[in-house]
């Protein structure tokens, strides 16, 4: 079934491009599913659509993992985008292109993208000290830092020193800030533009954008020693994926992007970054860029490495493509965190697909074989409940545009949803099965099944951009053989004569007891990934040596004056009380402290954390939901070995 392709303009989406460390969860799915169905629609109500998504494939991380497994990187990368790809072929995502930065169509246009960039007098060479996070591969300054930790990831850092190429970052401060305040729709949600801005306005620093530690990456042209570090590499793929500089036939034809889709910790590098890039390539930026939310499970975000993670296929292999798109969508807003409950999922494919359209189907399907012979018949009549069904028909295409050009996904099927729950009760309000024992009620009756049979075409259209399966077979139950086009959906006399061909449930009702239990056993039986873990460099046994770990009784406690996440203890050691400050008031109030035993790092060097000394380190476990204390029986002061 094909969608219609007229000459409202082009549109350019694109995702974010997936580090492919392991395999993709069901969070990137949400991503990805929300792309496509935009895609969908925008090529369905008339606009020539790119749609783009990708894998960025470079970095220390790649190379740390492909080496604890004893392969290439570039080996390790294409067994996990094959899995990648595969995933998108099973969610039936209609991407127009699938960029790699490892393939030679995207290194050597970076390498030319550097070259404009240094001869704009934009890139120089420097030396590079700060704090690095690994599995984000960000620098970060010491007062960027969040208890000394990555402010993204809330990972440790560590202190890195090298020789490193520099973008002119903060020449283009000023104009970043114009773009936000000129253009507040650049940046979406508001909450993510006032975050930005206020990040902006602290300063930016020159962003460092080669290594020379590591050789897996596109190497600098004008010096074989470094390569080029991530977000030059990777951000421009939206425009080499193009053929920018040097192939310009698409990029002409689809750049400016109309939106980059991105979670939302990826939010300052597409703002910021990419924006300022641009600026220096003196080229036009995109429209917008789209903040979403994450998914998240057992309390905290969906993670590869910490193993809470929600695989996709398992649920398409027992529900279907579209019932997992359908929850997806519907059930999250666009922009805010989201809780994902197998018994929520369950819940909305019940009610909304078994009970409503479902239902309406079925019901619909086999009163006109009962009553009319299979065949759908005109409409003759019409009362108030007629023209009632009509009026909420024809008006959910434009509130299904509007929410969509909003990317309110919830609320455009919703508007749908609307139509499908009048159509269940328009049944129950005309009584089809008492019209049908009285032969003077006949043309009223006709209508009826009239009505109901256009309201679900109307459906299977408005449906299409996120269940386009679901529309095949609501199209085939009808015996409507035309092409999806989204001008039919704002027209009510389209059936007649049709023959309906009753099929199965589309969407059987769910035992949500016995569902519960499968997917736990099912999530219990499968094997887990052997995903290495995100670890820090690795040290000599005589590095931990030099750790001096004490045991400490915190005899005070309070909240830092300037800093909401930060507590203030003073921790005995034996003979000696000092300061130490840590970033775990979110998870322990000041009084519940007050006497714990606790792992100390005690000769770590002093610090400050907004404008208080902290001399040391409290040790703490995550358990996913909150820290925990680590800590012991033994006296404060004692060695900890």
């Amino acid at each position: 079934m094909s969608e219609t392709t007229n000459n409202k303009g082009k549109y350019y989406i694109t995702t974010p491009i997936y580090y492919p460390s392991a395999n993709l969860h069901i969070g990137h799915t949400y991503c990805t599913v929300m792309a496509d169905a935009m895609a969908r629609f925008k090529r369905l109500s008339g606009y020539d659509v790119r749609f783009l998504t990708g894998t960025d494939e470079h970095g220390l991380k790649i190379q740390e993992i492909a080496e604890k497994q004893g392969v290439a990187p570039q080996q390790y990368v294409d067994g996990v985008v094959s899995g990648i790809k595969e995933l998108w072929k099973t969610m039936e995502i209609s991407y127009d292109d699938f960029i790699r930065t490892t393939e030679e169509r995207h290194v050597s246009r970076v390498q030319e993208i550097f070259n404009k960039m240094n001869a704009k007098g934009d890139i120089y060479k420097s030396e590079y000290e700060g704090w690095y996070c690994t599995p984000c591969e960000s620098f970060w300054t010491e007062s960027q830092l969040a208890d000394g930790c990555c402010p993204d990831c809330g990972r440790r850092v560590e202190k890195a020193q090298e020789e490193a190429y520099f973008f002119r970052l903060s020449k283009y401060q000023n104009k970043i800030l114009g773009l936000f305040e000129e253009h507040p729709e650049f940046l979406m949600p508001d909450t993510r533009r006032n975050e930005m801005k206020a990040f902006v306005e602290q300063g930016l620093e020159d962003l460092c954008i080669s290594r020379s530690t590591f050789d897996w990456g596109i190497q600098v042209p004008i010096d074989t020693k470094h390569v080029i570090y991530v977000w030059l590499d990777a951000l421009t793929n939206y425009i080499t994926a193009l053929g920018y500089p040097d192939s310009p036939e698409l990029f002409e034809r689809y750049w400016p992007a109309d939106v980059h889709l991105v979670g939302k910790e990826i939010v300052r590098f597409h703002s910021v970054i990419w924006p300022a890039m641009l600026m220096s390539l003196d080229l036009p930026l995109p429209k917008q860029v789209l903040g979403h939310g994450w998914l998240l499970i057992d309390g905290g975000k969906m993670s590869k490495s910490k193993g809470n993670v929600v695989d996709p296929v398992i649920l398409i292999e027992r529900y279907g493509i579209d019932s997992l798109k359908y929850f997806l969508l519907r059930e999250y807003t666009f922009g805010q965190d989201g809780i994902f409950t197998n018994e929520v999922m369950l819940k909305r494919m019940n009610f909304d697909l078994a009970n409503d359209l479902g239902n309406l189907l079925s019901r619909t399907t086999a009163m006109i074989e009962k009553y009319c012979d299979g065949i759908v018949p005109p409409a003759n009549t019409e009362d108030d409940l007629d023209k009632n069904l009509k009026s909420v028909a024809l008006g959910a295409a434009p509130d299904v545009e509007k929410y969509m050009d909003e990317f309110s996904f919830n609320n455009a099927l919703e508007s749908i949803w609307i139509l499908v729950r009048r159509a269940n009760k328009y049944i129950d309000e005309k009584t089809p099965w008492i019209l049908a024992k009285d032969e003077s009620k006949k043309a009223e009756l006709d209508t009826c099944m009239h009505n109901l049979a256009e309201a679900l075409r109307i459906v299977s259209i408005l449906i299409y951009p996120f269940m386009h399966t679901t529309t095949e077979k609501i199209r085939t139950q009808l015996g409507v053989c035309q092409e999806v086009k989204w001008e039919d959906a704002f027209v009510f006399e389209k059936l007649d004569g049709n023959r309906v061909q009753r099929g199965e449930a589309i969407f059987p009702r769910l035992d949500i007891e016995k569902e519960l239990k499968a997917l736990d056993e099912l999530k219990g039986n499968k094997e887990p990934e052997n995903v290495p873990l995100e670890l820090k460099p690795e040290i000599q046994f005589e590095d931990f040596d030099k750790i001096d770990l004490r045991v400490g009784k915190i005899i005070s406690a309070e909240k830092h004056p300037d800093a909401d996440k930060l507590l203030v203890f003073q921790v005995k050691m034996d003979t000696e009380v000092r300061q130490v400050i840590s970033g775990v008031a979110k998870d322990f109030s000041p009084e519940e402290m007050i006497g714990k035993k606790v792992i100390v790092v005690a000769n770590l060097k002093p610090r400050k954390l907004r404008g208080m000394e902290s001399k040391g380190m409290l040790l703490f476990a995550e358990n996913g939901k909150k820290y925990e204390i680590v800590s012991t029986k033994a006296p404060d002061g004692n060695q900890v070995g």
